[in-house]
């Protein structure tokens, strides 16, 4: 693989929103292909990430689209949300509309993030000035700079976000006034009026109108907005349905056909759904594709008629700016309504009308008329009746009684007027970069190395967003994305849309500079196995490092993995890795990252067994139920040598294993012996495997034979451990562990489970101290933390507790203060939330079990469904002690534990609690029957002795 040595440098004008997602992807995009690249963000902002968009401040400007879709990533939706989550509000929700300036900081986290995983690869640099033109010499871009100085780059990608309104609808009057306000977010631009309690007008009725008037809103003050269609925009749902998708194709029809058809799909979608909001999220995905399709007269007929209507409905409130807006409306605070400027003066004096309402000295038949217009008031509309507007509302408020010489008195096109101390320009940017007064638009223009779009709409591009000249032709290495692409594809300023066009700029661009190598030009380094790796020599020593103590049950494999994506970003299976131990292992891995990296790692570099089991990995994660499931056995077939695939199939103490299709599972490791011909790790796999399906001598013998090779093993000393607890040899069984743990198990990264199993048999032979003292010195909070104080810590005490060998305050709430919120309450894996049931219902916690059981209930996995939720049920009256309804409760779902994964050992908690149950609701009969099958399976002294208890 060829390493890039010469330095490039792509200049990215702009830092808001869009320009510091495309430095963000051309940083990981250099750190995984190596290549030595300098990205230089040129903006004056002091800081990255926020822009015009997102520099905001203010709580009560919101977010209009969900925290669910504003993820810097295409493929890791729930990226934003996680940041939230760790950063804002634990409780955050995929749904929620969040404070704009939030997503400013997240950006800029995210970009630092990226550029300090790029380090070695990527430099990332911020110049604060302004570029004041762009010109091209040779294969070098030169870039004035505001300060005086040059910056020069072998690409440039343009993403300046929108153009500052030209505000062509100005009076020349309006436009030398102290009062107007031309950009409503420029610093500063609003500190007049915030100084005052003088009315405002808002030309424009858009969301930088909404979030305006809520800046603005004081009592004893009307905001005053008016557009050429005098409607707001609509809110979003409070619960959104998901979006409808059209049931009869739109592509290549007429603009008027299409509009029908649109029409009907809109009527069609609330007959059925309740909501109109569905039908045009469903056409989202086509919106580009059909704009694509209009000849430029229809284009020019969308803009005249449809324009106002679409941007209304698309582009809409957050349901708690829609309440505020509903409110102040009402509070007749802000007023909206249709209407033009026909002329602005500077008011002269005041004249009284009434108690409510002023008007201007003009002559006296004007004043009636005025009047009469501003008295006029109708019902104020709902936030979410945007057909209706409101009535002219007072003209000057009563309260203001002192000299105001220095208002504007605006005239309307309908007669109104209105008095006012300022007027904000809020009709929103400019479309046309040869509108524009920046020097750096128009030089691009006249030099020829842009041309505006279509109907002059932002710039003509190609597919990637590269700048086409006026012949349709490419004239440098010059890119641009988001608003500047409205031309071409309409709906272009959303997050949603620009980070998708932000990673292909990043793409293209480094396939230009930097192209990634395809295949290796050298020998690979090979895994444990001999099965080759696509990286390079170091990465490969640090994954063979954590591949060899995953299969050890050592710990340090999460730190070697991590060890070996920064030596090399691009490498797929150390991500992959890194998704596997987040996701089953319960390590600190951001798994939907490292899934999402290791599936763009390996199609830039990767052969065919790594694309198999990245594909694998992200089934066994994100897939449907059970597809991960048949996809890993099939990569077994093909790759049997695979030992992270083969450990993924067996349900050890690292990973769950496969569930659904089990036997299948238990035949292929038996077929694959002869490809590992007879090594340990194999051979310790087949040994739980042997136990699993009864055969202990068998197991027995193996487990002995692998742990002859490797003393180190876990899994043959796991398998091992299982042997002795189903046969019933707890002397034997603990002694063996207490040896391991005090020896080579004393770098296990799972040593907490091997205690957990040695207390077990403490448990079986009855001795409450010895379960006491292992519990405190190996198994208490202070000594295991995360996914293993939740499977082994917890369950143990509460095991303890329904055998009668723990007496007095039971620590399960110092447990659970150990295990992360989200895996207790929104778990990964049906094995996981298992194990949140028993010590929520445990800890007595029935708030945190519902929301556990409305997160199961809600879940793609139906094991979540169908075997969880029933569980919490049936937890829930243990803890509430309606053992009659727990007794049923749990009878009813034991037999369908087995879908859970785990061992039969570990959901044997479920039995021991469903004995508890029959014994306190008096069916001792039942109870007797339980305990007599337990007792030939094994033996027990402590359920020999709860036998005799039993009522004859």
């Amino acid at each position: 693989m060829r390493v890039h040595q010469a330095q490039r440098t792509v200049a990215v004008v702009g830092a808001g929103a869009a320009g510091t997602l495309v430095a963000l992807h051309l940083c990981e995009a250099a750190a995984r292909r190596r290549a030595r690249l300098e990205v230089v963000l040129v903006d004056p902002a002091p800081e990255v990430g926020a822009g015009t968009a997102y520099a905001t401040r203010d709580p009560r400007h919101r977010l209009n689209v969900p925290a669910g879709n504003m993820s810097c990533y295409p493929d890791d939706a729930g990226h934003f949300l996680r940041w939230l989550v760790r950063h804002d509000n634990p409780r955050a929700t995929a749904a929620d509309f969040v404070p704009r300036g939030r997503f400013g900081g997240y950006l800029a986290d995210a970009l630092a993030d990226a550029a300090v995983r790029a380090r070695g690869a990527a430099v990332l640099r911020h110049v604060r000035a302004r570029v004041t033109g762009c010109s091209w010499a040779g294969d070098r871009a030169a870039l004035p700079l505001s300060d005086g100085s040059v910056l020069r780059a072998d690409a440039v990608v343009l993403a300046t976000g929108p153009l500052t309104g030209g505000g062509a609808w100005v009076p020349g009057g309006l436009r030398r006034s102290p009062g107007f306000v031309p950009d409503a977010w420029a610093p500063g631009a609003l500190d007049g009026p915030l100084a005052c309690d003088r009315d405002v007008l808002l030309v424009g009725t858009g969301l930088t109108a909404v979030d305006v008037a809520l800046s603005l809103d004081r009592p004893g003050r009307t905001v005053h907005a008016v557009s050429r269609s005098g409607v707001l925009p609509r809110p979003h749902a409070v619960t959104p349905l998901p979006p409808a998708a059209p049931t009869e194709p739109l592509e290549g029809l007429p603009l008027r056909q299409l509009r029908r058809r649109v029409y009907r799909h809109v009527r069609r979608t609330v007959r059925s759904h309740g909501d109109w909001r569905p039908a045009l999220d469903g056409l989202r995905p086509l919106t580009a594709r059909l704009w694509g399709t209009l000849t430029a007269e229809e284009r020019d007929e969308f803009l005249a008629r449809d324009r106002s209507l679409w941007n209304t409905h698309r582009h809409r409130m957050a349901p708690v700016t829609a309440e505020a807006v509903a409110r102040l409306r009402r509070a007749r605070r802000l007023t909206v309504s249709a209407g033009r400027i026909a002329s602005v003066r500077q008011a002269d004096s005041i004249t009284q009308v009434d108690s409510v309402t002023q008007v201007d000295s003009v002559a006296p038949t004007d004043v009636v008329a005025q009047t009469h217009a501003v008295a006029q008031t109708e019902p104020v509309a709902q936030a979410d009746s945007a057909a209706q507007a409101d009535s002219a509302s007072p003209a000057v408020s009563a309260t203001a009684s002192r000299d105001r010489a220095s208002d504007l008195c605006v005239t309307l096109d309908d007669g109104r007027v209105l008095r006012v101390g300022w007027v904000v320009d809020c009709t929103g940017p400019e479309t046309h970069p040869a509108r524009s007064g920046d020097p750096l638009h128009r030089g691009l223009l006249e030099a020829g190395l842009a041309a505006p779009g279509p109907l002059g709409i932002g710039y003509a591009t190609d597919a990637d967003g590269r700048l086409l000249g006026p012949g349709g032709d490419v004239r440098a290495p010059l890119w641009t994305l988001g608003a500047h692409r409205r031309g071409e594809l309409w709906e272009s300023t959303a997050i949603p849309e620009i980070r998708v066009q932000a990673a292909r700029v990043a793409e293209v661009l480094l396939d230009r500079l930097a192209p990634a190598a395809h295949g290796a030009a050298h020998r690979r380094p090979a895994d444990p196995m001999g099965l080759p790796l696509s990286t390079h020599a170091a990465a490969a020593a640090a994954y063979r490092t954590g591949l060899e103590r995953v299969m050890k049950v050592r710990a340090g494999a999460e730190r070697a993995f991590r060890r070996a994506v920064e030596l090399d970003p691009g490498f797929a299976l150390a991500h992959t890795a890194l998704a596997a131990l987040g996701h089953e292992g319960g390590a600190p891995v951001d798994v939907p990252r490292a899934l999402a990296d290791a599936r763009r790692a390996v199609r830039e570099r990767g052969d065919e067994r790594e694309h198999a089991l990245v594909e694998v990995v992200s089934l066994r994660i994100e897939g449907p139920a059970g597809s991960g499931d048949a996809a890993l056995l099939r990569h077994l077939a093909d790759h049997p040598r695979d030992v992270l695939a083969l450990g993924l199939a067996v349900p050890t103490i690292a990973f769950s294993g496969v569930t659904d299709l089990r036997e299948e599972a238990h035949e292929l490791v038996e077929r694959t012996a002869a490809a590992h011909d007879g090594h340990w790790f194999h051979t310790s796999l087949l040994a739980f495997v042997r136990q699993e399906q009864g055969d202990f001598p068998g197991a027995r013998a193996l487990a002995r034979d692998a742990l002859a090779r490797e003393p180190a093993s876990g899994h043959a000393v796991h398998a091992l451990a299982h042997v002795h607890y189903e046969c019933g040899d707890h002397e034997e069984g603990r002694r063996l562990l207490d040896s391991w743990i005090g020896g080579h198990g004393q770098g296990a990264t799972h040593r907490a489970h091997f205690s957990w199993h040695a207390a077990l048999h403490e448990l079986a032979l009855d001795d409450p101290p010895a379960v006491r003292k292992r519990w405190f010195a190996q198994l208490s909070p202070s000594r295991v933390h995360g996914i293993r104080a939740l499977v082994d810590s917890a369950s143990l005490l509460w095991r303890a507790r329904l055998a009668g060998q723990w007496s007095g305050r039971m620590p399960t709430g110092d447990v659970l203060t150990a295990v992360a919120p989200e895996t207790l309450e929104r778990p990964g894996t049906p094995f996981t939330a298992l194990h949140s049931v028993v010590a929520l219902a445990a800890a007595r916690d029935l708030c945190a079990l519902r929301r556990l059981r409305g997160y199961a209930d809600q879940h793609s996995d139906p094991v979540q469904r169908e075997v969880i939720v029933p569980l919490c049920d049936a937890m829930t009256a243990v803890a509430e002690e309606r053992w009659e309804t727990a007794a049923e409760a749990l009878s009813a779902v034991r037999p369908s534990l087995r879908r859970v994964g785990g061992s039969a050992a570990q959901r044997e908690v479920v039995e021991e609690t469903l004995l508890y149950a029959l014994v306190s609701a008096g069916r001792c009969t039942e109870a007797h029957g339980l305990l007599r099958e337990r007792l030939d399976r094994r033996s027990s002294p402590l359920d020999h002795r709860r036998l005799r208890a039993l009522p004859a």
